[in-house]
């Protein structure tokens, strides 16, 4: 097998598009920090710290109290999740 070490370059559209469709990235949030991302979020008590999975573009897929909850609806979308520190 030959390897070729070429840059392959990507229009931001492209890299926009990405993982659309197909990966999800979980990240631990605040509920503070959630007022934007979330549209139509209701009341939510603050301070608390929640799961939220994202897909690939940044648009809001769940929040959820708990990680495994997140990540099994991930799994149920037929997502592959990233985690984001």
């Amino acid at each position: 097998m030959t390897r070729t070490d070429e840059n392959i370059t990507m229009t931001s559209g492209e890299f926009a598009h990405l993982g659309e469709g197909s990966v999800a990235y979980l990240r631990k949030v605040s509920s503070d920090d959630l007022r934007g991302r979330f549209p139509g979020l209701g009341e939510i008590a603050p301070g608390l710290e929640l799961w939220a999975l994202f897909a690939a573009n940044g648009q809001p897929i769940l929040l959820s109290d708990a990680r495994d909850r997140a990540l099994a609806g991930a799994l149920e979308n037929d997502l592959t999740t990233v985690a984001i520190h």
